[in-house]
């Protein structure tokens, strides 16, 4: 158990520690950004940006040995979304990056890597379908998961069972 209490930032200070958050993601420290993004949502519980910023810390670290807890907190944050197509596109996006850091991993079970890009290709067909005008996010990241199925070479496990015999 720590003897450190966390300390508070102010209201008036989330949008400067948004800033620094993005930042930290694209310096690639996404627990730097994790962490700033707990702060704010320890202030503002229900902030938009730092749950998305949150989400894609947390997915950040996914192929870089980060926690195995990492998919499902991520996944947790994306249930407080209050938007049904944020919802879509990142649960998609959850999966679709979980997939790629299973992926880069020395063994692996191809099949699984096709069901995870397409589960996450089925988020974002939803999400597509819900998208605003002029936003192709979720039409972007589609073509993303078909390109790394075909580069790949991923196919789906064979169905095949037999039948017990009497």
């Amino acid at each position: 158990m720590s003897t450190f209490e966390l300390k508070k930032i102010s209201p008036d200070g989330i949008a400067h520690a948004m800033e620094k958050a993005e930042r930290y993601r694209l310096l690639n420290d996404p627990a730097q950004a994790e962490s700033i993004c707990h702060d704010v949502l320890t202030v503002d519980a229900g902030n938009q940006d730092a749950l998305r910023c949150l989400i894609l810390s947390l997915t950040d670290q996914l192929g870089a040995g980060g926690s195995a807890n990492a998919a499902r907190a991520a996944r947790a944050h994306v249930a407080q979304l209050t938007d049904e197509y944020e919802r879509a596109y990142y649960t998609g996006l959850v999966h679709e990056r979980e997939t790629r850091a299973f992926l880069s991993r020395r063994t692996v079970v191809r099949s699984a890597a096709y069901d995870g890009f397409r589960h996450a290709m089925e988020w974002y067909e939803r999400a597509e379908a819900l998208r605003p005008p002029g936003n192709a996010d979720a039409v972007l990241r589609w073509n993303s998961c078909v390109r790394a199925i075909e580069s790949e070479r991923l196919e789906p496990a064979d169905d095949v069972h037999e039948l017990p015999l009497e």
